[in-house]
């Protein structure tokens, strides 16, 4: 089935779908307008529920609130309408902000940051007990995540780099070792941006400038592109009771619909598609 338009919030840059699955609803953040909303897919109503500083990714904490990913290094709790700062800032990040992040299967946060003017982005992992480990240095734009079911993998997209990489994982300790590239994806293809991984192994990639989202099998093979009516889609995850639908932010990015595409800013729903994997609650204490 062609993409279902769910809803036109006029996002500048749409990201970080999740869908929460007690609640059974799928939050997003827009990250240059510090606004975070959710959709519920029962009533069909979408509600903006943040609204102040920019926040690049969030995860949803095992005790019902959000963490918040933010400008600066900032990272903070958000739960009943109150903001709870975790860490005020990193200074090597004091003119970037988050980009994409992922909590894994022990409550710890994978999270990666934008370059500035003097910088390259980073990779860090967030444990716990609010510990930062900085994994790696000279990243053009960090971006897309996702875990394989047996969670002996992380794949990570480097969107300037054009790459997917692949690390061996460690579920245990949290640590990534044995990089290397998975895929190169080519100039006509767009830039590579989020990325889920679904119950059966297959790597979906949301593609910024390439209007679609591309389907491969484990082993690189591209299996299905979904055409998005947006130039700029910047990722995707699985949704609904049955973990069956795939939902796909995009941006306006400053543009307007007719330069951007008439889908530019809105988040989309493709139903039947694949079969996700629950996303992990952070536990940041």
């Amino acid at each position: 089935m062609p993409p279902k338009l769910i809803t036109d919030q006029e996002n500048q840059i749409g990201e970080n779908p999740l869908w929460h699955p007690t609640e059974k609803r799928l939050y997003w953040t827009d990250i240059p307008t510090g606004r975070i909303f959710h959709y519920d897919p029962v009533t069909a109503e979408t509600e903006q529920i943040y609204s102040g500083e920019i926040v690049g990714g969030f995860t949803f904490q095992a005790d019902g609130g959000l963490l918040l990913f933010m400008a600066c290094g900032k990272i903070a709790k958000w739960k009943d309408g109150k903001l709870e700062t975790l860490i005020e800032e990193i200074p090597a990040e004091r003119e970037s902000r988050f980009n994409d992040v992922i909590a894994d299967p022990q409550g710890r946060v994978f999270c990666g940051t934008m370059p500035s003017a003097t910088d390259l982005g980073r990779l860090y992992r967030l444990d716990p007990d609010r510990s930062l480990h900085l994994l790696l240095d000279g990243i053009n734009i960090s971006n897309g995540l996702g875990f394989t079911p047996d969670q002996k993998t992380l794949y990570y997209t480097e969107s300037v780099a054009r790459k997917i990489y692949k690390f061996d994982y460690d579920a245990e300790s949290g640590q990534i070792s044995n990089q290397r590239t998975w895929k190169e994806i080519p100039p006509n293809e767009g830039v590579p941006d989020g990325l889920t991984v679904d119950a059966d192994g297959f790597i979906w990639s949301a593609r910024w400038e390439g209007s679609a989202v591309y389907k491969y099998a484990p082993s690189g093979e591209n299996v299905q592109k979904i055409e998005i009516p947006a130039q700029k889609v910047t990722s995707i995850t699985f949704g609904c009771e049955n973990l069956k639908n795939l939902y796909v932010t995009t941006a306006l990015d400053g543009g307007t619909k007719e330069e951007a595409g008439e889908g530019a800013g809105a988040l989309f729903c493709i139903p039947d598609v694949g079969q996700g994997q629950k996303e992990y609650f952070s536990h940041i204490e």
